[in-house]
């Protein structure tokens, strides 16, 4: 039997313990469920269940695990060992999205993940698999066409092709965080909503092979799965090890809704327990694990508000949306959803980025100085005799940096958040001589 999993991430002040959280993961008749450490307690409760789990070893220990056996010994002794196999632990993944980070990790990923391999062996569990979870930008290029695809320069000899030789040894899956809603966000001129949402009337997007894409997600997914096969490896199994669509944004992120995440997450749970399976164009009929982001809302997240709302749960443990997660009501048998906002077309909508007055001085004054330092903001016109600097308050000066900041940086990257200390508004904060460039988006 196919079953959906689920990320249960731990990133709020408010979540319930591990005991509620599991009794609720249970009542939704989630079959797998991954975390992001080898938590003792939330381990504990899901002995003598039938839901799979996968355990994380934190991007921090990957450097002393990788150079040191017995260390990776000890945390098979210590994390594993103790709890299965009553827990059903099936994978252990080594760090998260570690090849989008800093890259003085990345030469240990490997040699991390075949000393834990061999400890698991050495230790006679035989049954646990060991892999890592990836973002997309592993690949270089475009996404479009799919068929083109291929792993970064920076990693496909000295990182990728090692990985994929222990995966195809071990026959283990390459785990892949897909996330159709930032690609489209990242896209939006020319993907439309509908390709991210599965609408059926969306159109077809024609591969260079003559390969035809009804959707998003399975260009993401044969985009990795031709890059896997330009390596060498063109068996290696791929699992969703992160996907969802957020319910709320800001201002300047585009897409989040209650409305496109439900149908998002419906017809992703009908897909993926399709039975047979519907692989995608470039893999038909074959199975591809797939576990949703997230379990709860996780208040404590950095970021813009979609990072906070990713989750199929409020902390109480009330339903964001309806969602089966077994499969078995189609759409037509759910209530009906709130209506979407209507999106303002890409480039039409003016923004500006200023300080949030409710903000600590403190906080306040940190992130001024950021952003007018090593955030490389032009703050000329603040300075004294220059038409920005009265009134000379700190609120008054990093609406100012923030916004130029922001102005300069958003195509970039940049955000409009500051630790909290900065807000967006679609209301001209210009005042006499002191002018605040608007951000188009």
């Amino acid at each position: 039997m196919y079953t959906i999993g689920v990320n249960y991430g731990q990133l709020g002040d408010n979540l319930p313990p591990p005991r509620r959280a599991v009794e609720l993961i249970k009542s939704m008749r989630i079959g797998k469920v991954k975390i992001y450490d080898a938590n003792p307690a939330i381990l504990g409760q899901l002995a003598n269940s039938d839901i799979e789990v996968c355990v994380m070893l934190p991007n921090e220990q990957i450097v002393a695990v990788a150079n040191n056996a017995t260390l990776a010994e000890m945390f098979i002794r210590n994390n594993i060992s103790t709890f299965y196999p009553a827990t059903p632990i099936r994978t252990l993944l080594v760090g998260n999205e570690i090849l989008s980070g800093p890259n003085q990790t990345w030469p240990y990923l490997v040699p991390a993940m075949i000393n834990l391999h061999k400890a698991l062996r050495k230790l006679r569990i035989r049954k646990i698999k060991v892999s890592t979870p990836l973002a997309m930008d592993m690949l270089g290029g475009p996404l479009f066409p799919p068929s083109n695809a291929s792993f970064r320069t920076d990693i496909a000899q000295t990182v990728m092709k090692p990985m994929l030789r222990f995966l195809h040894h071990t026959n283990a899956p390459l785990f892949v965080d897909v996330y159709p809603f930032f690609a489209r966000e990242n896209d939006a001129t020319h993907i439309s909503l509908g390709f991210a949402l599965f609408e059926p009337d969306a159109g077809i997007y024609k591969d260079v092979n003559s390969l035809e894409y009804h959707n998003l997600l399975d260009v993401q997914l044969d985009a990795v799965f031709a890059a896997m096969e330009r390596a060498g490896f063109p068996k290696i199994r791929i699992t969703i090890s992160e996907t969802g669509w957020p319910t709320r944004e800001d201002l300047d992120e585009r897409g989040a809704s209650i409305h496109n995440a439900a149908l998002y997450n419906r017809r992703l749970v009908k897909r993926a327990l399709s039975n047979p399976p519907l692989g995608t164009p470039r893999r038909q009929g074959e199975l591809i694990d797939t576990y949703f982001f997230a379990l709860f809302n996780e208040d404590l997240k950095s970021g813009p508000t979609t990072e906070r709302n990713w989750g199929l749960l409020y902390p109480n443990g009330t339903h964001v949306y309806d969602i089966d997660l077994t499969g078995y009501l189609n759409e037509s048998q759910y209530k009906t959803l709130p209506n979407s906002p209507v999106e303002v077309p890409p480039g039409q909508l003016k923004l500006w980025c200023i300080a949030n007055p409710d903000i600590n001085a403190t906080v306040l004054g940190g992130a001024l100085s950021y952003a007018c330092g090593a955030g490389s903001a032009d703050c000329e016109p603040i300075q004294p005799g220059q038409p920005c600097f009265f009134p000379n308050t700190t609120l008054s000066h990093a609406s100012y940096a923030f916004n130029d900041y922001y102005n300069r940086f958003h195509k970039s990257g940049g955000t409009c958040v500051f630790g909290g200390a900065a807000n967006l508004t679609t209301n001209d904060p210009s005042y006499g001589s002191c002018k605040f460039s608007p951000t188009y988006v």
